[in-house]
């Protein structure tokens, strides 16, 4: 499928075509995805729920923020509407704040396309939203629109989970499980952006991105980008770049483990470098935070929320500022951070030939 027919497919009919955040001149946006809203023990989000609550009450909407919920918020593929409402009073009562104020927007997931169905659904629903910038266009949308099994067989999908694995216990399988599917959903995603010369902003795989690299792929550019500083390094200077490359080696110890070789070799880009269209804003669930994009008209970050203490060690153990949140036990920091102008110059420079799409 080419880029214009994949993005055909996201906004077909059965589907709002989409929205407009225009922030050229001023707001600031949170990208949030992947929250499997659900009911009892089983339910995902339960980890994690009064975090999410607290940060964007306490931080996000006292600061000004636009929301943006990429998909996936409900987890209707175990749980009906009214039982998730009940669980999460409180946090619709945070979403309703946002939205009398203008400032939440709702895109669909295949986890949540149900809420299609339901008549007193009180936000307004899309599958994607475009954010103008005054540099470049932003297109924010689930990303389960390149899945060929989910475009093909969501229907099945959602019976299987409904009917087999919710009743025997099996927690949410989603597409970061199997890092096949997960790179084929990724690199349908990259193409379009790259073809178009734009930014998209998914969730689905679960797996944060930033300028299209994974934390694998991060991790290797860096630990290059280190030893090259290292010879002109002196004293102290020098002794925290062997420490970070450690560090780093060690981590990429863990995540070779973890993933199959033969899709670690594989590349978004090929043999190309890097263009830095894609971004990912992880998910709400993982045991130890939450993952989050946050975009000005300038800029655009990669931040990650945690309770003090239980973060993950390669955010306490790096060279990462830890923001505390006065008067709570929460933390933020920002993994990853860019200049929106600096992306615009290498998608020219280094992306191929296209046009930006139009919602």
């Amino acid at each position: 499928m080419t880029s214009a027919a994949f993005f055909a497919e996201m906004i077909s009919p059965r589907f709002n075509p989409g929205a407009i955040l225009d922030i050229s001149r001023c707001g600031k946006v949170l990208v949030i995805s992947d929250l499997h809203m659900g009911v009892g023990y089983r339910d995902d989000l339960a980890h994690n729920g009064t975090l999410l609550m607290d940060m964007l009450e306490g931080y996000y909407w006292q600061g000004g923020w636009t929301l943006v919920l990429n998909g996936d918020i409900e987890e209707l593929l175990r749980y009906s509407l009214d039982a998730i409402r009940e669980q999460w009073a409180r946090l619709y009562r945070v979403f309703d704040r946002f939205n009398a104020a203008g400032r939440l927007y709702k895109n669909l997931g295949n986890h949540d396309e149900g809420l299609l169905f339901e008549s007193n659904y009180p936000y307004a629903l899309y599958n994607a939203v475009r954010i103008e910038t005054g540099l470049l266009p932003i297109y924010v949308y689930h990303g389960h629109q390149s899945s060929k099994v989910y475009t093909s067989y969501n229907n099945l999908i959602n019976a299987s989970i409904r009917y087999f694995l919710k009743p025997v216990g099996i927690r949410n399988i989603a597409s970061a499980r199997n890092p096949h599917r997960r790179f084929y959903v990724e690199k349908r995603a990259y193409d379009f952006s790259l073809d178009n010369h734009c930014i998209s902003i998914i969730g689905h795989t679960h797996r944060a991105l930033f300028e299209s690299l994974g934390r694998f792929d991060y991790i290797k550019f860096e630990i290059e980008r280190l030893c090259r500083d290292y010879p002109a390094s002196r004293g102290r200077d020098r002794e925290q770049i062997a420490a970070e490359v450690r560090a780093l080696r060690f981590e990429l110890s863990k995540l070779k483990r973890s993933e199959r070789r033969d899709v670690l070799r594989q590349s978004l880009y090929g043999d190309e470098l890097p263009v830095p269209c894609l971004f990912n804003s992880g998910s709400a669930i993982s045991k130890k935070g939450i993952n989050a994009i946050e975009l000005t008209n300038e800029t655009i970050a990669l931040v990650y929320w945690f309770m003090e203490g239980r973060g993950k060690h390669f955010v306490s153990r790096g060279e990462y500022i830890i923001e505390k949140i006065k008067g709570t036990p929460y933390c933020r920091s920002v993994l990853n951070h860019d200049q929106l102008d600096y992306i615009q110059a290498r998608i020219e420079l280094l992306g191929g030939n296209g046009g930006s799409p139009g919602l």
